[in-house]
């Protein structure tokens, strides 16, 4: 059997991820908060609650398990609702708080990314229309320049809006998300205020930090027509235009392209310095008339694909090479901001996690400029609508007590890290069922 190892380019950033409302906890002045008091919004009726704790202090602990496990970047997001609580006000604990966590992060030699949208926003921002309202565009690049300002010493790189398609789909056209709308018109002047946010973000933050590198995350998500019937192909490029371009390629060219109708929003031109892919599966899409709430689409796996516990995720590793692929594109280096499982039992994630960056290196040597991934996610935190029914943390969270749960994934990871590579030793000790894949 071949033996062998499979090096990441020197200075190549190994991380986790977290985001704010899912980690901190006790954060009662968002839309988040406010839409899980709500009954039937959220999985078993699951609040946040405490989340991790992180803002009672236990992210020194989990930070210390980052740096113990040898990564040496993290990517997490500030909550707009602690930083300006309201809208003549704005909360400097709450910045110093911040300080404190990405000090942390230097003292341990681990490189900050910090997102300042990840999904919730103020309660005073949601009762003036929230991202429907122009209003928030101005507001945002205010917040923006405010929080840069506050934390540059420690950051100088920057995810202006995590997943606007996502954020689009599930709160405007899904209806799981908090405002819990079904209105595609909204849907679309919502990405628009969003793609319009982002430049003036964008201009905001390099007027306060020029050396700083700004960028987004976008959850680039594969879709493949299930036949060749025209209507399923339609239906396939409506989904790609609509998820993976809408908010794109503005940034590249100015065209906001709804299918229906192009117009144009020359501010965004050039206005990322990166970009960060968050992939996690490839659907098979069905033309369907009943489905009229998901655009007539009926979205599935492949019927062979290899699923997490819930049925949420599929294994193919193959799509995050087709992300970088259609990355390449926009002329920016690339990080994969996000990749991961879900998975309580840690059954899958090894295998999971090695495939995928068997395929990220694989397109690396193809040309692909990734200069980075981070892990979804560093410990299990609360995951939005479907809260704590799904598992995502290389570290598990006993929610009751707040106990750490060491699962084998954080050692197959540490390895990774150490090492800058996947070698066949790393693969048939935690993956031995991968090795036919990996070194053939």
């Amino acid at each position: 059997m071949p033996r062998g190892t499979y090096y990441f380019p020197e200075g190549f950033l190994w991380g986790t991820a977290t985001a704010a409302h899912q980690v901190e906890g006790r954060n009662q002045n968002n839309t988040w908060y406010a839409w899980e008091q709500e009954s039937g919004h959220i999985a078993q009726g699951h609040q946040s609650g405490l989340a991790c704790d992180w803002w009672g202090g236990r992210w020194r602990e989990d930070f210390d398990r980052a740096e113990a496990g040898f990564q040496n970047a993290h990517r997490l997001s500030v909550a707009w609702s602690r930083i300006q609580p309201a809208p003549d006000r704005w909360d400097e604990q709450a910045l110093d708080r911040y300080r404190e966590m990405l000090m942390g992060l230097k003292s341990r030699k681990i490189t900050p990314m910090v997102t300042l949208h990840h999904f919730s926003e103020p309660l005073w921002v949601t009762e003036m229309g929230g991202w429907e309202n122009e209003a928030i565009i101005d507001l945002f690049a205010v917040f923006a320049a405010r929080t840069v300002e506050a934390l540059k010493p420690y950051c100088d790189l920057w995810v202006t809006i995590n997943e606007p398609n996502v954020f689009m789909f599930s709160a405007y056209i899904e209806g799981v998300f908090p405002p819990g709308k079904k209105d595609l018109k909204s849907a679309i002047r919502v990405m628009r205020n969003m793609v319009r946010a982002h430049a003036r973000a964008y201009e905001a933050i390099h007027n306060v930090q020029p050396a700083a590198q700004v960028g987004t995350s976008l959850h680039y998500r594969g879709f493949k027509p299930a036949s060749w019937l025209p209507t399923d192909r339609w239906v396939t490029k409506v989904y790609h235009t609509l998820f993976n371009d809408l908010f794109m390629r503005p940034l590249r060219d100015g065209v906001f392209n709804t299918i229906l109708k192009r117009e144009r929003i020359p501010e965004a031109i050039g206005t990322q310095d990166f970009l960060g892919i968050n992939y996690y599966s490839t659907d098979t899409l069905r033309f369907d008339l009943l489905a009229g709430s998901n655009l007539f689409t009926r979205r599935t796996y492949p019927s062979d694909a290899e699923l997490s516990e819930t049925g949420f995720i599929a294994n193919l590793p193959s799509g995050l090479v087709e992300s970088v692929r259609w990355g390449k594109q926009f002329g920016v280096p690339m990080f994969i901001t996000e990749n991961g499982v879900e998975d309580s039992k840690d059954a899958l994630r090894p295998r999971f996690i090695l495939e995928h960056l068997h395929a990220l290196w694989q397109i690396l040597n193809l040309g692909g400029d990734v200069r980075g991934y981070f892990h979804w996610s560093l410990i299990d935190n609360f995951e939005w609508e479907r809260g704590w029914t799904q598992r995502f943390g290389l570290w598990g969270l006993d929610v009751e007590s707040q106990a750490r749960i060491r699962r084998p994934s954080v050692d197959l990871y540490a390895e990774i890290c150490r090492l800058n590579g996947i070698s066949s030793e790393i693969v048939e000790k935690y993956a031995p069922a991968a090795m036919k894949t990996l070194f053939p």
